[in-house]
């Protein structure tokens, strides 16, 4: 037995984080005992555990997280033991830390700047004499807009882009850095500044100093001596500031570094600091005032994997290109030995164009790093800015490029992988890795939109679509946690309104429906997969509000009609069924959009109420949501069940959400608006995401595998083929040809439609909680004959869950299940025996010959067109009903969508009956899973 992956609030050995709440989780391995007969929690000051402060046993520990209930201190560690001792006799025990910030306690630092009047990226530093040994060093500090603190001239942490993409008008994130290198005698404190997100251009208008005007930084070393006594070392007019060698900085701006800026030292002397006093009273210092100070509630931003170039390109106009292989954010590392004064310039793209360098699709954004050299041998990387690419184009290299000369570097925030799926599909698994990879471009401190133009803002409705699919990859508590934070910021500006992007510079107003959801659809997923009540607790004044927002807005035109039919929609964008191609929105109407997602809003509001134990508040909006249900189907349902709204994006959200008069009436509408659309995907940024998870709920899981598995323009593996390693912002990001899109919006990484990875984890692996918190789970895997072996792990925040399943050659279906340490299944297996299993932990193997031929998927409703890409379907209907092939093969969508039954029917036709029912039987008999 092990105890592993022990977090507090979702982080691992968190330092100077928030502990508002403290929630211990852990997980545990290895071990044939199922329960835990006892369960114990201590928590000391002391690395040995002779100071307990805190201690709890019993049931109401649970791995998916136990409440810390004790007071803490600033500025202190506090060790974490987990003693676990299982029905089976074996014991063991797992061991963690986290440690305080300032909390609440009053900085004696000040605030330090340069003089007003002058325009560079400073270092601070100071001079610090250490008389005796130092056991312990710490620094508490944050600075705007981005900082870097260095001791000794190292740089403390590993960290980019501190304090981060925070809602600045409500707090600033400081940080606590563990100082490991602090020696007896002549120390240096320093501190390098650069314009991040607070000064420098961002937001969609491209403004500046958006939060304020000025670059300064607030810390304070703290050294503990062996001896017992203590310094404080804090930032005031005693440091000293000169510009630094970073030219320029900006989030899209990029980075220029010259060494030879200040060649003539004189020119740059060393200055006396300012101090800003009074800076909650001074316009474009109001952001600084010292209640704003917050310890940190974003998780580490850091590099993760180290990118290798694949290839060394020569463009047709002779430029040197750097391939990395693979779509990804972050930094770029090189080591340079070159004579002083030479000047590399980097430029970045994702695609090519006709064997040329590409970057139209980044529009103002100048996403470049340049480099003069100092003549002195050394590695660079950009400090103040990231890049979204793939490939480099590299003007100025004295010599022949190597391979080996250039390392990219993925950032994003720290999370944990959970999620690990492999398929008998190499295209699919391409596409996992494709939505995994937009996951960690744009997780960037907050869920932007996309990592390289003039853009990447945290747009609310991706984040709200993809927050399931994101769920299952990452254990994505922390990052989500501080995401709702900056939401709630937001939304005190808004009178309950949710942005459509954060941070929502000016305070727009024009709250929209999906987007503004966020609110109520985040905090949802988020409680159902990690099951952590106190987040509820926490965000449910934001989901209540959203709610309350739409609700008097509708009163305040009169009588209520309890429908979100007013203000501005972005209805089902980019959707493929609108007046255009070139459309942004499809024929969804805004008005049916908003409404349903206002109801399921409102159903989810009352459910959290619920579980939080507010029974007035749940009383209140069930019967709000139940208004709003009636007003929907009064306005678009007709009585005898017929939806008005004919589009994919309508059936999906009413079926999803439960809004209908008759649910078998409106699957087979459904289902004949897909056989109009020729089975291809019409809807947009609503429709899309839920697609084929609402067909899997509702009975239709062939036609779920068929969108996924469709190859053809539009679809997930569209892209695939033309060699995406993300996902794109459209359909047709890329034409067939390479070529891009004349569309506009065109970013080749854009994490939202791959929101389909929810189904891949929940229903075709067949893995999604029966309990919030998966304590309890359901398993109940779905394989196809075109897809016959998933493998599926997901280390759920109570442990991990293991669903590997194989349809063989011979009919045969294997499966393999493990379930954690004091958690149950329910297990259903395709064609089992057994409908339904009740499973307690441990682990399950199964071999069986199905009750339903599972490698036999054809059958008289199948559609021709589909038929016809299988090779013997294709050549029984050339054999025995040639103008059936010939109707499929000739591209006609009112023959090739129907299915061999309706041809019985069509009595023009020269086709036997006799001839249609052998070839429906043999057709039917066709084993799609071979050896």
């Amino acid at each position: 037995m092990i105890v592993r992956d022990i977090k507090i609030n979702g982080v691992e050995k968190p330092v100077g984080f928030s502990v508002d709440k403290k929630v211990l989780s852990y997980k545990v391995d290895e071990t044939e005992s199922k329960k835990a007969i006892s369960k114990k929690i201590v928590v000391s000051t002391n690395e040995d555990f002779s100071e307990i402060v805190f201690q709890k046993e019993g049931e109401e520990i649970k791995a998916k997280g136990t409440q810390l209930d004790f007071e803490v201190s600033p500025k202190t560690r506090y060790y974490c033991r987990v003693e676990i001792q299982g029905d089976k006799g074996d014991r063991a025990a797992g061991y963690t830390y986290f440690e305080t910030g300032k909390m609440d306690e009053p900085w004696q630092g000040k605030w330090i700047a340069m003089d007003e009047k002058e325009q560079c990226h400073p270092i601070f530093r100071k001079k610090i004499k250490v008389e005796k040994p130092v056991k312990k060093a710490r620094l508490y500090a944050t600075g705007v807009g981005v900082f870097e603190a260095y001791v000794n001239g190292e740089k403390l942490g590993n960290e980019f882009l501190a304090p981060f993409n925070s809602h600045y008008e409500t707090y600033l994130e400081t940080l606590t850095f563990e100082v490991n290198n602090i020696k007896e005698g002549e120390n240096e404190l320093s501190f390098l500044l650069g314009k991040g997100w607070f000064l420098g251009e961002f937001g969609l208008e491209g403004t500046k100093e958006n939060y304020g005007d000025r670059m300064a930084v607030i810390g304070e070393l703290v050294l503990e001596y062996t001896d017992g006594q203590k310094d404080v070392i804090y930032t005031d007019d005693s440091f000293e500031y000169k510009a630094s060698d970073i030219e320029e900085s900006g989030i899209y701006y990029g980075e220029t570094i010259n060494r030879l800026l200040w060649s003539d030292e004189t020119k740059n002397p060393w200055k006396k600091a300012i101090i800003l006093e009074n800076v909650e009273k001074n316009k474009g210092t109001e952001n600084l005032a010292k209640n704003r100070l917050k310890d940190r509630n974003s998780p580490r931003l850091t590099c993760h994997e180290q990118m290798k170039v694949k290839e060394i390109i020569t463009t047709k106009s002779g430029e040197t290109v750097l391939d990395f292989g693979q779509n990804f954010a972050g930094l770029i590392k090189f080591n340079v030995d070159f004579e002083k004064g030479t000047k590399i310039v980097l430029d970045f793209g994702e695609i090519l164009q006709d064997g040329d360098f590409y970057r139209e699709n980044y529009r103002e954004a100048n996403s470049q790093f340049v480099y003069i050299s100092g003549g002195k041998k050394e590695t660079v990387e950009p400090h103040f800015t990231y890049f979204g690419y793939r490939y480099v184009r590299v003007t100025g290299w004295p010599r022949e490029i190597s391979k080996d000369d250039f390392v990219g570097e993925a950032l994003y925030s720290e999370m944990t992988q959970t999620g690990f799926i492999s398929t008998s599909n190499e295209k699919i698994n391409q596409l996992i890795s494709n939505t995994m990879w937009g996951l960690k471009s744009n997780f960037m401190d907050l869920p932007t939109d996309c990592p390289q133009r003039n853009e990447r803002l945290g747009w609310t409705g991706d984040a709200q679509v993809f927050a399931p699919t994101a769920c299952y990859h990452m254990d994505t508590r922390a990052f989500y946690n501080k995401f709702v934070t900056d939401l709630r910021g937001e939304q005190r500006f808004l009178d309950g309104g949710i942005p459509n992007y954060i941070p929502n510079i000016g305070h727009k107003d024009d709250c929209a429906s999906v987007w503004g959801d966020v609110a109520t659809f985040l905090p949802t997923t988020v409680y159902k997969m990690f099951g952590d009540i106190s987040e509820l607790e926490r965000s449910y004044n934001l989901m209540k509000d959203w709610v309350d927002y739409i609700d008097r807005r509708d009163g305040k035109r009169g009588e209520k009609k309890y429908l979100f039919d007013f203000g501005f929609q972005f209805g089902d964008w980019l959707a493929l069924d609108g007046a255009t191609e070139e459309s942004f929105k499809g024929s969804t109407e805004d008005a049916y959009i908003g409404s349903i997602y206002y109801y399921q809003s409102a159903d989810m509001v009352a459910k959290a109420a619920k579980e939080l134990g507010k029974e007035e508040d749940a009383k209140h909006y069930e019967k709000l949501a139940k208004k709003i249900k009636d007003a929907v189907l009064d306005e678009y349902v007709t009585a005898n069940g017929r939806l008005a709204v004919d589009t994919q994006s309508s059936y999906i959200i009413a079926l999803k959400f439960g809004i209908y008069r008759d649910r078998n009436r409106m699957i087979e509408q459904f289902k004949t608006r897909l056989k109009k659309d020729g089975y291809k995907i019409r809807c947009g940024f609503v429709g899309a995401p839920l697609l084929c998870t609402v067909l899997a709920e509702n009975g239709m899981i062939q036609e779920a595998y068929d969108f996924l598995l469709n190859e053809a323009f539009p679809s997930w593996l569209y892209c695939v083929n033309l060699g995406a390693t993300t996902v794109w912002e459209r359909w047709n990001s890329v034409m067939p040809d390479g070529s891009m899109s004349k569309t506009g919006m065109n970013s080749l990484n854009h994490y939202s439609y791959g929101s389909v990875m929810e189904f891949v984890y929940a229903y075709a692996a067949g893995i999604r909680p029966l309990e919030n918190g998966f304590e309890k789970a359901i398993i109940a895997p779905n394989p196809n004959a075109r897809l016959p072996k998933i493998q599926c792990t997901y280390d759920s925040v109570s442990g991990k869950y293991v669903c590997n399943t194989e349809i063989c050659a011979d009919g045969k279906v294997v499966v393999d299940i493990e379930i954690p340490f004091e958690c149950e299944a329910k297990v259903i297996l395709p064609g089992y025996k057994e409908k339904e299993m009740e499973l307690s932990a441990g682990k399950y193997h199964f071999e069986y010959i199905p009750e339903n031929d599972l490698r036999k998927i054809f059958n008289e409703s199948t559609p021709i067109s589909k038929l016809v890409k299988n090779e013997k379907a294709l050549q029984i209907l050339q054999e025995k009903t040639p103008m059936i092939a010939g109707m499929a093969m000739g591209g006609n969508p009112e023959f090739e969508n129907n299915g061999l039954a309706e041809f019985k029917y069509l009595s023009f036709l020269p086709i036997k009956k006799e001839d249609l029912e052998d070839v429906i039987a043999k057709i039917s008999d066709i084993n799609v899973v071979e050896k």
